[in-house]
């Protein structure tokens, strides 16, 4: 029998875009949601947030090089 944990969609990943003020989300159910701010104010807002609520090994930035 499956256990409901195992059917709980949860964060698995998220990406960070600083060039681009987005942010990519994925769950453990292969879903992605895309965030894009439109202003560096809103970008930093939401950055914040994310850094706050998210585990490190869970968050990760765009490589610039």
């Amino acid at each position: 029998m499956e256990s409901i944990s195992s059917r709980e969609e949860y964060l698995s990943r998220c990406v960070v875009d600083t060039l681009r003020r987005t942010f990519y989300i994925y769950s453990n159910q292969g879903d992605k949601k895309t965030v894009e701010c439109d202003t560096p104010e809103e970008f930093m807002n939401v950055l914040n947030y994310v850094r706050e609520h998210t585990p490190d090994d869970t968050l990760s930035y765009v490589n610039l090089s």
